[in-house]
């Protein structure tokens, strides 16, 4: 048996308490106790007298096949099978090392990660899967293999996804930044052609969640009946906008936004994304308030990164995308509940992972200091717990 005994303890949804000791035993949460109680003589004692205890951090969107450098993506349309298994434990690690617990993963290419995840490796972050995401004919990340046309291609794509295990289907709804001839404005699909896939992945208990800059994609996704969108910037061809009910119709219907906040420090954009961007008047300011309105309008937000596409969004920048939510006006406690309970809820784990609650995993991290006063304390990771293992005690 496990127990850390910290200042105070974030159980994913609130400051439960302040001092507090937690024990693990098996992998899961057996106890959450107040600090002066008796722990037995052969427990470990692991005491942080000034750390704050979490649930382990949950990325809900990354790509673990993404190496991080320039045209990481892209160049997947040649990558090898033994170079990408490589990158994949090599970004596993990565996440871990700052605080991650689980990842979601949403873009490979020929099920490198489905397959990893079938295989997995003690001592390092669970994986939720999507496999290569359907994409149109040349479309937006078509070098993952995830191309289809037409409704029997699109149900075929999907069954496919199925046979392979998959825990979702990630569809590219509008173009993307980062695949030439993509029109980030515009949509890949008609509005049959998307409720077609989400249609036939809830046939197999599959949640969907849909790529979507464009304004019109996201419309389509909402009618479609998606689980969840990624990005959701609301472009149109040269700005921002965002209808009265469409942030409404979004929260009555219980659609995850992961917007895909956070960026390594110092590193410049790629320039046509930049360009982009800015032309549209959603700079990072504005992405922010962008976000934040929408959690004020009462949108579910999960904390991803699209951790590993290029050199400014390398895997292990979380801690970056819970702050930015922060310095747009979302409070604390919310912005962290982004990254566990909620990030949890659009991995599926919410019965298991996110919460520091008796019977879920014990994925638990210690930082120094208070996150809930000052959210950089995210980056002084102190201890991480693991399937119930100290996996990254403080030297």
């Amino acid at each position: 048996m496990l127990a850390v005994r910290v200042a105070r303890i974030f159980d994913g949804r609130d400051l439960a308490r302040g001092a507090g000791v937690v024990f693990v035993d098996g992998g899961r949460i057996v106890g959450v106790e107040s600090p002066g109680c008796d722990i037995p003589s052969d427990c470990e004692l692991v005491d942080r007298p000034r750390g704050t205890l979490l649930p382990g951090l949950i990325d809900a969107h990354v790509h673990l096949v993404g190496d991080s450098g320039p045209g990481a993506l892209e160049r997947l349309a040649e990558a090898a099978p033994d170079d990408m298994a490589r990158t994949i434990e090599r970004s596993l690690r990565i996440h871990l090392s700052t605080g991650v617990t689980t990842v979601r993963d949403l873009g490979d290419k020929a099920w490198a990660v489905v397959d990893r995840r079938a295989r997995p490796t003690a001592g390092l972050p669970t994986v939720v899967a999507s496999g290569p995401p359907v994409t149109s004919r040349g479309g937006h990340c078509w070098y993952m293999g995830g191309e289809a046309s037409g409704a029997d291609g699109l149900r075929a794509a999907v069954r496919e996804r199925a046979e392979h295990g998959v825990d979702l289907v990630k569809v590219m709804a509008s173009g993307g930044m980062t695949t030439p001839g993509s029109a980030v404005d515009q949509a890949q699909f008609t509005a049959a052609e998307l409720a077609v896939v989400v249609a036939e992945a809830h046939e197999f208990g599959l949640p969907v969640t849909v790529h979507a800059h464009a304004l019109v994609a996201i419309r389509d996704a909402i009618a479609a009946g998606a689980d969840g969108i990624e990005h959701c910037t609301f472009l149109t061809e040269d700005s921002v906008h965002v209808p009265e009910d469409a942030l409404p119709a979004l929260a009555s219907r219980g659609i995850v936004v992961c917007p895909t906040l956070g960026k390594a420090p110092g590193v410049v954009p790629p320039p046509q994304l930049l360009e982009r961007f800015l032309k549209a008047g959603l700079g990072e300011e504005a992405r922010r308030e962008l976000v934040v309105g929408a959690y004020r309008e009462g949108v579910a937000i999960a904390s991803g990164t699209d951790g590993g596409i290029n050199p400014g969004k390398p895997h292990g920048i979380l801690p970056a995308a819970i702050a930015e939510l922060v310095y747009g006006g979302m409070p604390e406690a919310d912005a962290l509940a982004t990254a566990t309970s909620v990030a949890a809820a659009a991995c599926g784990l919410s019965e298991s992972k996110g919460q520091v609650r008796l019977g879920y995993d014990a994925d638990l991290i210690v930082v120094d200091g208070d996150p809930l006063l000052d959210i950089g304390a995210l980056w002084s990771l102190n201890t991480t717990v693991l399937a119930g293992e100290l996996v990254q005690p403080a030297p």
